[in-house]
């Protein structure tokens, strides 16, 4: 159920109850593949945060440990000790950057699993009951992920099978949570809009997938190697036909820049594994822009990562010693380094929610659109 509580342009202030809590929006989910944020953050650390939602992975969760034994040790909330929301993705995505040898048909995706090359196969079916056993609040629907180009005939034929895809997973969906074991019987599904970079193809799926009405929708295949101009474009064609009362969902975007400017095009989630990548390599986001903690300026630097940031990490440590926990190869390096960034990720989103409260976003976005993804 998804309240919307302002506007300022087409940007929304709302929030959205979900069977594990309401989630305040917009929302940078943080993205835990397998069941954990890589970087050695727990469920604690997500609380500490300021994390609102975790995001994990079908795909990667089915490959290991299994999604049955997730079911069997009671869901993932209990698994991984996370009391909050948690959405996970379809598996499409991983299907068609990671595995091999895939073979589409109507009933779905035959693969060889990346981690041992045993053959899958994964349709919408699959998809929705290993996400029931996983027991996740959101459940994102079985598609194609296009690459970027392709043929529009192509395309086209694709969204019309993710389309299919798509009733198919909704009633699996409803029938697994019917059942008396379901893990979260209040599971809720989203549709996921596709169409590669053709607006034309982009609004027909949207219309379609709207009629279905879904508890959410998603822009799915994008940040994919397509212009930042051409995601805008795109995001706009189809956001005027994306129900007005319902969640909308970016997938896989991206930059604190690339946030600030879907929240202005009417979006509310989002989900990157940008800021702990990145983190993991000392590439760390400030409110000046984004520094390189490796850099030998940094040596004997007392000061902390951001002046403007009171995460853990900023309240205690110096920038010289984390560059020194970087160089001497510590694993506490990337722990801090990827606290740091989803905590900015989090109060970005806190901050962007507070702007259209007080209907100062366009100044917001002003300030801080390029701001944010300049490197210093």
């Amino acid at each position: 159920m998804y309240k919307l509580k302002k506007q300022e342009g087409h940007a929304r202030r709302g929030e959205f109850q979900t069977p594990h809590g309401t989630v305040q929006t917009p929302v940078f989910m943080n993205v835990g593949t397998a069941a954990a944020i890589k970087g050695a953050l727990s469920a604690a650390d997500l609380k500490t945060i300021g994390c609102q939602v975790e995001l994990s992975n079908t795909y990667h969760l089915h490959l290991r440990p299994g999604d049955e034994l997730v079911k069997e040790m009671g869901g993932l909330h209990k698994f991984m000790t996370w009391d909050g929301p948690i959405l996970t993705d379809s598996g499409g995505f991983q299907i068609f950057s990671l595995a091999s040898l895939r073979k589409i048909t109507e009933e779905g995706v035959k693969f060889n699993s990346h981690i041992d090359g045993r053959h899958i196969f994964m349709g919408p079916e699959e998809s929705m009951k290993i996400q029931a056993n996983l027991g996740s609040d959101i459940a994102m629907a079985f598609d194609e992920c296009i690459k970027i180009p392709s043929p529009h005939d192509y395309v086209k034929k694709s969204c019309d099978r993710t389309y299919r895809w798509l009733e198919r997973c909704k009633t699996a969906l409803d029938e697994y949570n019917s059942m008396d074991d379901a893990v979260n019987p209040g599971q809720m599904l989203f549709g996921i809009n596709q169409g590669a970079t053709f607006k034309d193809l982009r609004i027909e799926h949207m219309k379609k997938i709207a009629e279905l009405d879904l508890p959410g929708y998603a822009i799915g295949g994008l940040a994919v190697g397509e212009s930042h101009q051409e995601m805008y474009d795109t995001i706009e064609a189809v956001e005027e036909y994306m129900p007005k009362d319902k969640p909308r969902y970016l997938m896989g975007v991206g930059t604190p820049g690339n946030i600030i400017e879907g929240v202005y095009r009417g979006v509310d989630f989002f989900d990157c594994v940008m800021p702990a990548r990145n983190g993991r390599h000392g590439h760390l986001f400030t409110w000046s822009g984004i520094i390189n903690i490796k850099n030998e300026k940094y040596s004997k630097d007392a000061g902390p990562i951001d002046k403007e940031c009171d995460c853990p990490v900023c309240r205690r440590y110096s920038r010289a010693y984390l560059r020194h926990l970087f160089k001497a190869d510590e694993m506490l390096a990337m722990r801090f380094a990827v606290t740091h960034n989803l905590y900015f990720y989090n109060k970005l989103t806190e901050k962007i929610r507070t702007a259209i409260e007080e209907e100062s976003f366009e100044q917001f976005r002003g300030k801080y659109s390029k701001l944010l993804d300049t490197r210093i």
